[in-house]
């Protein structure tokens, strides 16, 4: 056997062990499952771990915008007209978030922290001076007295008269600030004189800047990945107590900090909020690219806000069946201390058309009002995200108080806020990092086949030459024997003499005679 031979069949048996390894592995998905066992294992909520430090105090910038709907027409809507608000915002301020005192549960199954939140205002960012810029809006904690005495006509006619002599009116007006952070009101001053347990101070966000909103209980991952960062407990409870059914009071999901690998279009992502007093889930809407990060948006659907008559499960949420909302709309007044505050999206997005029909100034769009998140589906890192909500007072007429008898039942807007998250250039390297090499990893079978392809090419390029030089022996041509020993100059055809001779039987005939041959 030539060496040439020897090649081909060494090339030849290289190619087919690349292409069967390649194709095989591949098939059975050996690589894939290795690196998504090993991505499992490294995402869990254990010290040590790629995700700890950055849970416990995530690096991305978190943004708080602040938009208030100032009332122009406040006679004229206790009068009967429709309300007509303006839009002022935002205010910005820089979100800084951060978990402590973090405990690790047995065998590190779980671990508990609380959440801090602290707000610093940015000028830059903003429309103007919270210090300085006046809101006229809905005097929620008039309303909210008022709401607490609607079924005593005697008490709420002694209040009506009460409200009058302190100049505590429907709607009031503070600075931006003021609603926000907090401000002392005459009427709850006034009332906590006899009742101790009321607060004499009122804010949308008092109290809520420095502090937390009580322990979480997470499951870290270890046991079950599907189960990283999900809820087990909130301030020591596995369920809720604020609504009608075991359904509407369950902590489902995790708290909108963190989320399972490996996601698929087709689950549904489920968020417990404090802010809203449940859970909500988000569906799949489409793909998207973050700073060159592949993401899943999830986004909530109308059936999270619907009626109970759109979606039954929602009927847990009813405080009572006269006040059951419309879709689009969620009375929390049970964890408001009874306050008739409602949620919903900003400017009623994805709610009836009749409640944004009911304010001069409304006007859904999904760009602006839609909440989301982009999610990662390899790591569940969070690499945009916007959480959009807005608080409304439910306004009517109250027995007892003539100021509201010319009301209708309105939902009326006080503030939307619009909470913002892009993943940091430093973390978005690592994502990707961390992407590139489950990519690489995953697809080994792969390269293998492509080496086995690019092999087989030279196996081909082989054989291919070897027929070439046969065809080319079999077509060489011999112009004369191998033992002649002279030239075609060496001989010439000459007449005998100078006259042909003929041959009176054979015709003439010629004679070969050697060029030069002076006999010739």
């Amino acid at each position: 056997m030539t060496r040439r031979s020897c090649a081909i069949y060494a090339v030849g048996i290289i190619c087919a062990s690349l292409l069967v390894v390649g194709i095989g592995l591949f098939v059975g998905q050996v690589f894939r499952t290795f690196m998504l066992n090993r991505l499992k294992k490294e995402i869990v909520l254990v010290e040590g771990s790629r995700v700890f430090e950055s849970w416990k105090s995530p690096p991305p910038p978190v943004y708080m915008e602040y938009f208030f709907f100032n009332v122009t027409n406040v006679d004229a809507f206790l009068g009967g007209a429709k309300p007509e608000v303006t839009q002022v915002g935002p205010y910005t301020y820089r979100e800084y978030r951060y978990k402590d005192n973090v405990s690790m549960g047995e065998e590190d199954k779980m671990v508990s922290a609380y959440n801090y939140k602290s707000f610093v205002f940015l000028r830059e960012k903003s429309v103007g001076d919270p210090a300085v810029d006046i809101i006229n809006t809905v005097n929620i904690p008039a309303w909210a007295v008022m709401n607490k005495l609607k079924d005593s006509f005697w008490r709420a006619s002694a209040m009506s008269i009460w409200m009058s002599s302190m100049g505590s009116g429907l709607f009031a007006a503070h600075t931006v600030d003021e609603w926000l952070w907090g401000y002392t009101d005459p009427l709850l001053v006034r009332i906590s004189a006899t009742n101790p347990e009321v607060e004499t101070v009122f804010g949308l966000m008092y109290k809520k800047n420095g502090s937390h909103s009580g322990e979480f209980v997470y499951h870290t991952g270890k046991q079950d990945s599907m189960d990283y960062g999900r809820v087990e407990t909130w301030k020591g409870e596995s369920q809720l107590t604020f609504w009608n059914s075991n359904q509407s009071n369950s902590i489902n999901g995790s708290d909108g900090s963190a989320f399972h690998p490996m996601l698929d279009k087709k689950e549904r992502i489920y968020i417990f909020t404090p802010d809203l007093c449940r859970s909500i889930h988000m569906e799949f809407e489409k793909d998207v690219e973050v700073k060159g990060i592949p993401a899943y948006r999830f986004t909530p659907p109308r059936s999270v806000f619907a009626s109970k008559e759109e979606n039954p499960a929602n009927e847990g949420f009813c405080v009572t069946p006269k006040e059951c909302l419309g879709t689009g709309l969620l009375k929390v007044s049970p964890c408001r201390k009874g306050a008739p505050v409602v949620a919903s999206f900003p400017h009623f997005y994805l709610a009836e058309d009749k409640y944004v029909a009911a304010i001069d100034g409304m006007s859904p769009k999904r760009q602006h009002h839609q909440t989301f998140l982009d999610l990662n589906p390899t790591t569940g890192v969070i690499v945009r995200a916007n959480k959009r909500a807005q608080i409304n007072v439910l306004l009517n007429r109250v027995s007892g108080f003539p100021k509201t008898r010319s009301l209708n039942n309105t939902v009326f807007p006080v503030m939307f806020i619009n909470e913002s998250v892009v993943i940091d250039d430093a973390s978005a390297a690592r994502v990707h990092k961390l992407l590139l090499i489950v990519t690489l990893v995953s697809n080994f079978p792969l390269i293998i086949v492509g080496l086995g392809g690019i092999m087989l090419l030279v196996l081909v390029i082989l054989l291919l030459r070897v027929r070439t030089q046969k065809n080319e022996v079999k077509r060489t041509v011999f112009t004369k024997p191998l033992y002649a020993t002279s030239t075609e100059e060496d001989t010439s055809y000459a007449p005998v003499s100078d006259k042909e001779k003929e041959d009176p039987q054979n015709g003439t005939y010629i004679s070969l005679t050697p060029k030069g041959d002076p006999q010739a």
